[in-house]
């Protein structure tokens, strides 16, 4: 069902931005699209071969997919076509209300009808939800009784961080030697600070995971993978404050700074820093 959606706005999208120009020959690939619009290349596939077989796209001998200009403006869509809605996003949606019941220091049992009804989906695509979810440590499964909610525990945060922050400056010193200059550039260019209040934030999260997967160390990458996946959530749902979210901005270059310097001693001091004090709105919820 959510394929179906999905493949149904982007192929909406798609007639929309082609008739506009917007984009550009080379963008019209799978792995383009995908990265685009950030999805599975399955919905991609699917849209695509539906503006194939109503014409607005064709392939070449070469395989290279082209936009069939007569069939836009046959179409008129060039000034008509108002750009699409994206789906509702059922997971965040979910994830969020699961995230606020918890941090509200709430423990209570799901039920998947009542769910689905709740959130007009399907029980089958609540139940992926639920599963999904209980991945990442916010939902467990308990036979007979439904999903428990993890309740939100400030001990638990502080001892998370103890440890993360033994193993993420550990994996800092493994993989410093293989670390490229481009992604860590490229990253820093991923956070900047908005120049005025009504910008909107820029952040790239993905040093941590970067620095814990060049640590080649099975244990380290074992360590997050099972313990990290809720604690990650909660750090997203804290960077919607604004304050919270500009502080970590302006750490996060700090560290890709000293780390595109080489200077190890520094970036060492700045992540360790960065990983301790970044989470002012989470620290004041004393549960």
């Amino acid at each position: 069902m959510q394929i179906l959606t999905l493949t149904k706005y982007i192929k909406a999208d798609l007639i929309a931005r082609l008739s506009r120009d917007e984009l550009p020959p080379e963008s019209l690939t799978l792995a383009a699209l995908s990265d685009h619009y950030q999805v599975s290349v399955t919905p991609i596939y699917h849209a695509i071969n539906e503006l194939i077989e109503e014409g607005y796209l064709y392939r070449e001998k070469n395989r290279r997919l082209c936009v069939n200009l007569d069939k836009m403006d046959d179409a008129q869509t060039a000034a008509q076509t108002p750009q699409p809605a994206p789906p509702e996003d059922h997971f965040k949606r979910i994830t969020d209300d699961l995230l606020t019941m918890s941090l509200n220091g709430e423990s209570v049992f799901l039920r998947e009808m009542a769910s689905a009804k709740k959130y007009d989906i399907s029980r089958t695509s609540l139940r992926n939800i639920f599963n999904r979810l209980a991945g990442d440590g916010v939902l467990e499964h308990v036979p007979r009784r439904g999903w428990k909610l993890r309740s939100f525990n400030q001990h638990d945060l502080d001892a998370f961080i103890e440890v993360r922050v033994v193993l993420e400056l550990k994996a800092l010193d493994l993989a410093k030697e293989s670390l490229d200059r481009q992604v860590l550039q490229k990253i820093l260019d991923g956070n900047q600070v908005p120049t005025t209040d009504d910008e909107p934030l820029q952040i790239d999260n993905s040093l941590h995971e970067y620095l814990i997967k060049h640590s080649d160390n099975y244990y380290i990458i074992s360590f997050f993978d099972r313990h990290g996946r809720y604690f990650d959530l909660l750090f997203l749902w804290e960077s919607n404050d604004r304050a919270a979210a500009i502080q970590e901005i302006q750490q996060h270059q700090r560290i890709l700074t000293a780390l595109l310097k080489k200077d190890w001693a520094k970036a060492r001091e700045e992540l360790e820093f960065h990983l301790r004090s970044n989470h002012p709105v989470l620290s004041q919820l004393k549960r």
